[in-house]
């Protein structure tokens, strides 16, 4: 009877061992199977791009299609790089970051602060549909408020209007989340200690939570650099590096879509996608490395 029992355990043993092995295996092949266009694009990207990739495709503005032809028809690389999408694409999300950043970290300290208001509520709800908004749409209202208003034509300050539009939900919500995580202790001890209330926000709260911010922004910031549609309508684009910001400027999305739609530009295509793409994901890096350090 005894043996009878052991014979049992050990074959219930053996299928727990091997169903855990089976789904294991199952797990691994499912999540290869998940990431796997994510390196099937990764990869074709590093074959086709770096060639390209040197310091004149980094300081140059982009080439004529006459020069593109012409190297194409000798086999030679494509003289120029994309110098002018590289500046403009750092002024405008520098000046978009300019405009989100006090606003919606300033809005997601209101939120945190009155969690039960009605405006608070709307505010909330607002920042959420904000978010669900196709970028096109966003393009499309700082093309009435700033190119058709302000300056009257495309420019670099258009652009940034709409990019700012696109950061300003990720911020607010990371902005009030963070601040939820901070025990409520620090900030009634900092109170007790007869602190102002505005002291408290600026000397205890926003420092305490600031790789939660940083994290927020910096999201928000790896969400815009690959925006096309909203640029379109908004900053047009421009041959040449622009800083001025009440003038038409380019970026790098901008500079794909235009190679796209030139034949003897593909091999820019992969170079500013394989440059782009490392820049985004540095930036998605060194957010979750922030993120794990503020647990």
């Amino acid at each position: 009877m005894v043996s009878i029992k052991r014979t049992t355990i050990r074959d219930h043993a053996h299928r727990r061992i091997l169903k855990d092995k089976l789904i294991f295996g199952m797990v691994i092949f499912l999540s290869m199977v998940t990431i796997s266009p994510i390196i099937l694009i990764i990869a074709k990207l590093v074959i086709n791009g770096f060639r390209q990739i040197s310091l004149n495709f980094i300081i140059q503005n982009t080439p004529g299609t006459f020069e593109a032809m012409t190297a194409v028809a000798n086999g030679e690389l494509i003289p120029g790089g994309i110098a002018n999408g590289i500046t403009g694409t750092l002024l405008m999300v520098a000046l978009a970051s300019v405009i989100a950043i006090p606003i919606g970290v300033v809005t997601g300290i209101f939120l945190y602060e009155n969690p039960g208001k009605f405006i608070a509520n709307l505010t909330r709800n607002v920042a959420d549909i904000l978010q669900g908004i196709p970028s096109i749409v966003l393009g499309l209202i700082a093309y009435i408020w700033v190119v058709k208003g302000i300056t009257n034509g495309f420019s670099a300050l258009a652009g940034s209007v709409s990019l700012a539009i696109m950061m300003l939900p990720m911020i607010i919500k990371s902005t009030e989340e963070t601040l939820k995580m901070i025990p409520q202790t620090i900030k009634e001890a900092a109170l007790a200690l007869g602190v102002p209330y505005y002291k408290v926000i600026l000397k205890v709260l926003i420092p305490t939570g600031f790789s939660g911010l940083l994290t927020g922004i910096l999201l928000g910031i790896s969400r815009i650099m690959g925006e096309t549609a909203p640029l379109m309508l908004t900053a047009l684009g421009s041959t040449v590096v622009n800083f001025d910001i009440s003038k038409p400027t380019s970026a790098i999305p901008l500079l794909i879509w235009e190679f796209y739609n030139d034949p003897n530009m593909v091999s820019l295509i992969w170079s500013s996608s394989l440059l782009l793409m490392g820049v985004v994901l540095l930036l998605n890096l060194l957010s979750r490395q922030l993120a794990n350090s503020s647990i």
